[in-house]
């Protein structure tokens, strides 16, 4: 059984909390965050605190914290005789270098709290830096998921960075795609079968090898009227920009 202190009550806390409350092999003895009303979802089923100087015996110190307190934090454990880790996609493992066993331990996926996710399908970067550390961290993501990577902390900024492009940014072009379908009164709901399928495409097939549309087609009427349509500047930008990119990528003369 891997024991667990679990520090944070955001989104990635919750979900990993979840997790391992599920997982036969693991046991969250508290969760730590510095505010205490942020702990109201943990405090029924396990101890809490917002007290560093109160943290529980663990085998292992899990921050999902914002990064910027990272290091700050982990200062605060460093006569800790286990083993600290991070969730950050972005915070390389010296972060913690106040620590003598340290480890990440990054879920690579979106998270929000009233969304289910299929653990067992959640990606795991991890590095420690100690192989012994880094068996642990494998068989604490074993536990809950099949994927598990060791990954460098230089290869997870390149990661967190395109995971930023296949996230972060599609999910905002599909907020503006949302905007357009409301100013117009047409139903959101007719475009979700198109994010499914070419969603699915890129589970089979390379990204470059599947696009379609008007840039790539070089269909400069069809862009010119697309761009008469936009009424924000904003999105004006985004299109003239994301088409360029597109011509760009594959070669096409503008």
């Amino acid at each position: 059984m891997i024991e667990i202190v679990l520090l944070g009550s955001g989104n990635v806390a919750t979900h990993l909390f979840k997790a391992f409350s599920a997982s036969e092999g693991t046991c969250i003895k508290q969760v730590y965050n510095h505010s205490e009303k942020t702990l109201d979802f943990f405090r029924s089923k396990c101890d809490v605190t917002t007290e560093i100087s109160e943290l529980a015996p663990a085998d292992i110190y899990l921050m999902a914290l914002k990064d910027d307190v990272i290091p700050e934090i982990s200062e605060k454990l460093k006569d800790l005789n286990a083993l600290v880790a991070h969730t950050s996609g972005s915070v390389a493992l010296d972060a913690l270098r106040a620590c003598s066993r340290r480890g990440v331990f990054y879920p690579l996926q979106t998270f929000s709290k009233d969304n289910d996710v299929n653990y067992s399908e959640i990606p795991f970067c991890l590095e420690a830096n100690t192989a012994q550390d880094l068996e642990i961290l494998k068989t604490l993501a074993t536990k809950v998921s099949g994927n598990c990577y060791e990954i460098s902390s230089e290869q997870r900024k390149k990661l967190h960075l395109s995971a930023v492009f296949v996230c972060n940014f599609v999910n905002h072009l599909y907020a503006v795609g949302e905007q357009i379908c409301e100013q117009n009164d047409i139903p959101f709901d007719i475009l979700k079968p198109l994010i499914a399928e070419t969603a699915g495409k890129v589970q089979h097939a390379s990204p470059a090898g599947v696009q379609t549309g008007p840039a790539i087609r070089n269909d400069q009427s069809t862009i010119k009227a697309h761009l008469d349509l936009l009424e924000s500047g904003e999105n004006k930008k985004i299109y003239e920009l994301l088409t360029s990119a597109i011509q760009t990528f594959h070669g096409k003369k503008l």
